[in-house]
């Protein structure tokens, strides 16, 4: 695999695409200015606000970047004090609507966080049952826009996953589509070449029974087919197959047509012909990390895991990165994971000071960070260009570049509408949960649950 010396140019060339994608977004004729704007912070007016995240469960890297980012933040912003909390109700394995659980019990005692860090699939849910506050009437659209610009902007297409109704609410923050993380030494002992890794599903079926075969390890774990795994990466393969879990509308969903049909199949194949182990999310993790398994297909946020277990094993072993495999003759349709920042603050000092939070969070220092110690993809993309400052980190960790083709051809997760969304999602899910690891006809269980899930959906 060539280094990432021309970064540069792939960085250019995606912001140019992603530019082209966006200029059709209805999100871009809100009004440019609100009739109020809070005011900025006087140099000595203290105030405290909290700051949720659900990264703060995950030891390691995850609250060891986020905590010392709060830190810097603090040191630069000394009149702003942050509590840094995670949600009462989440884990590692099961934040996503926990979260937004969490910050919903706290409104009802009247003590919410003044930033709150939601998955993509909450961000609606957040607007239109929590009472989001709409980050275009705080400080101004015009300031909205400028903090997604700067020397490093965003990349187009992830300003508006935060929009609702024409307004932003949410900034996005950590980011990742579908990597194939792959055992590279795993490969060679099984007579693979590591310089060629699968491309499409039935490959991938192919190498993980050889691998199995040859050296006795499992051969592929896809994290995208239970409950715990939410439902992100499971949009990307039924979109990839040439479905939708949800019609455009939101008034029909679709996972129980032909298409999400048969690539629950696929994942079903894999684990019956023993290309696949039956594992929870919480035992895929260490097991890929400690050389277990000879493919992942799984977010970013996972690669400091795999990173730290690839080079302390004994013996190491050699991590690698590949795009997310095709069904044969269909395009893949990368989605989103990850989650984008809030605001729940009502009092306008407070409102001023998770603004300055938000945008520090989401800064070319705190995506320094982010990225080369966790992994997750930088949405100011071009810090990995000739002048950005992550250009000698990609150089040295090519396990990025799957990330940044992809973003180019992202496929935005859909949320589901209502206050039912997450019945919906979790009854998706444990009908995928059922077929693929415990044998359930596919057909009429996934049929049966899009019916009751029909049900829950918005009437009108």
């Amino acid at each position: 695999m060539k280094k990432l010396r021309h970064l540069g140019g792939v960085a250019a060339a995606l912001a140019l695409a992603l530019t082209a994608a966006a200029c059709g977004d209805s999100g871009s004729s809100a009004p440019a200015q609100p009739s109020t704007v809070v005011p900025e912070l006087r140099p000595d007016q203290q105030v405290s606000i909290t700051f949720e995240s659900y990264n703060l469960s995950q030891a390691g890297a995850w609250t060891d970047t986020f905590t010392d980012l709060i830190n810097k933040f603090q040191a630069a912003h000394p009149n702003i004090k942050v509590k840094a909390q995670k949600p009462a109700t989440a884990t590692a394995s099961g934040y996503g609507s926990a979260s937004a659980a969490s910050i919903q019990r706290q409104i009802a005692a009247g003590n919410p966080p003044d930033v709150g860090q939601l998955v993509f699939g909450d961000i609606r849910y957040a607007v239109k049952g929590l009472g989001a506050t709409p980050l275009d009437d705080v400080v101004g659209r015009d300031a909205v826009q400028a903090n997604f610009g700067g020397a490093h902007p965003f990349a187009p297409t992830a300003r508006t996953l935060g929009d609702v109704d024409g307004k932003t609410f949410a900034v996005p923050f950590v980011f990742s589509t579908p990597i194939l993380y792959y055992n590279a030494s795993l490969f060679t002992q099984a007579g693979l070449d590591p310089a060629k890794p699968p491309t499409t599903w039935a490959e991938v079926k192919t190498a993980a029974l050889a691998i199995k075969s040859k050296t006795g390890k499992d051969g592929v774990y896809i994290d995208c087919l239970t409950k715990k795994s939410s439902d992100w990466c499971y949009q990307s393969l039924v979109a990839s197959n040439g479905g939708t879990v949800i019609s455009s509308d939101q008034t029909r969903l679709g996972f129980a047509d032909a298409p999400a049909v048969d690539a629950v199949k696929m994942a079903q194949d894999l684990v019956q012909s023993g290309a696949s182990p039956k594992l929870s999310q919480e035992q895929s993790y260490p097991a890929f990390a400690r050389g277990e398994i000879g493919m992942i297909l799984e977010s970013s946020a996972a690669e400091a895991v795999f990173r730290k277990g690839a080079t302390t094993a004994n013996p190491p072993w050699d991590l690698r990165a590949a795009l997310e495999p095709s069904f044969d003759g269909k395009k893949v349709e990368p989605t989103n994971s990850g989650a984008a920042l809030l605001m729940f603050a009502k009092d306008p000092a407070k409102q001023r000071a998770a603004w300055e939070l938000i945008k520090f969070l989401t800064s070319d220092e705190a995506y320094t960070q982010i990225t080369s110690k966790i992994g997750y993809l930088p949405l100011r993309t071009s810090l990995l260009d000739d002048q950005g400052a992550l250009k000698d980190w990609a150089a040295k960790n090519p396990l990025i570049k799957p990330n940044i083709d992809q973003l180019a051809r992202l496929h935005p997760a859909a949320s589901f509408p209502g206050d039912n969304y997450v019945q919906i999602r979790d009854g998706m899910l444990e009908a995928v949960e059922k077929v693929v690891y415990s044998g359930a006809d596919a057909q009429p269980t996934l049929s049966a649950a899009q019916d009751q899930a029909t049900k829950l959906l918005p009437k009108g």
